[in-house]
């Protein structure tokens, strides 16, 4: 786990506050008033250590746009999309080769995980930690999907949690591989 040790964060006039899923509540308000304090929330959303370099750093790269959040709180939007990239990266990697190069689109790779790989809600940490549903996000029962989100980002769509559903997916689809004794 990176705490991003290379990122100097000065203290704030004001708390930084955003919506987070948190025990029991899909989307609490989580206020950091210390930058060690928002430093240990981001580096604590890591993504198993065995995954591949490439999605590590991938991931990594997400994390460190949210952590410049504190500096810049628009760069948690650049985060997410980042975020959707590792996990696409992921997807594909473990699933691409299930589908045809035709249907092997971000939609239809999460969409695999769950009709394909019995993905469940109870498979994803933060969905048993706070509550809530993930899993209609991914097979298109409910609108926007989390594919369709990668393509609004651009404007402006708060998804509150996202890195930590992120993490849960890719360590969820590379679960196998970890198990496997990858490479540590």
């Amino acid at each position: 786990m990176s705490t991003f040790a290379h990122i100097t964060l000065e203290d704030r006039d004001e708390p930084l506050t955003l919506v987070w899923p948190a025990m029991g509540n899909a989307e609490a308000f989580l206020h950091f008033d210390r930058p060690d304090a928002w430093r240990g929330f981001i580096a604590g959303l890591g993504i198993y250590r065995r995954i591949p370099e490439t999605t590590q750093r991938k991931f990594a790269r997400a994390q460190t746009l949210y952590l410049l959040g504190w500096i810049d709180f628009s760069l948690i939007k650049a985060g997410e999309l980042a975020a959707l990239i590792a996990l696409e990266l992921a997807v594909v990697d473990r699933y691409g080769g299930e589908l045809s190069k035709r249907r092997r689109g971000f939609a239809a790779l999460l969409k695999h995980m769950v009709t394909a790989d019995g993905l469940t809600d109870g498979d994803i940490h933060m969905v048993e930690r706070c509550g809530g549903a993930a899993i209609v996000q991914l097979v298109h029962d409910v609108h926007p999907t989390l594919a369709e989100r990668r393509n609004t980002l651009a404007h402006g769509d708060p998804f509150a949690g996202l890195l930590e559903l992120v993490r849960d997916l890719i360590n969820y689809a590379y679960r196998d591989y970890i198990a496997e004794g990858a490479p540590a």
